[in-house]
């Protein structure tokens, strides 16, 4: 079995920042958009993804990306990525993925960009 993980930790209301560690791959691609649309679901629907720890993606695994993303587009949410691989990042650039999922280089920095601002109304 293809070693891989998932923690979410819920910081904010409909703000998520899930932990993603191991391989993304056609094993686990599945097992991350499933988590990941339970998070959405659940209300979760602004999701960041902090990808620090992910040692190989294959095709399944940028699928499901894409997947993650379009989810979060349909529930007026988004996806943003955080400590994106290099091999990764070089493959979102590439395609022009990476136009739609922002990436900040830890998950600090995205939980940072993306907090409800003072004058921010909540839904």
């Amino acid at each position: 079995m293809t070693d891989f993980n998932l923690t979410t930790q819920h910081t904010d209301g409909d703000l998520a920042l899930a932990h993603v560690a191991g391989e993304l791959d056609i094993a686990t691609a599945p097992i991350l958009r499933a988590q990941a649309l339970a998070l959405i679901e659940q209300g979760h629907r602004r999701l960041i993804l902090d990808l620090a720890a992910v040692t190989f993606c294959d095709s399944t695994g940028f699928s499901a990306l894409i997947g993650i993303y379009r989810c979060a587009k349909t529930a007026d949410g988004t996806l943003v990525l955080a400590a994106v691989p290099d091999r990764l990042d070089r493959l979102l650039r590439l395609t022009g993925i990476g136009a739609l999922l922002p990436a900040h280089p830890t998950a600090a920095h995205a939980l940072v960009a993306h907090a409800p601002g003072p004058d921010t109304a909540t839904a």
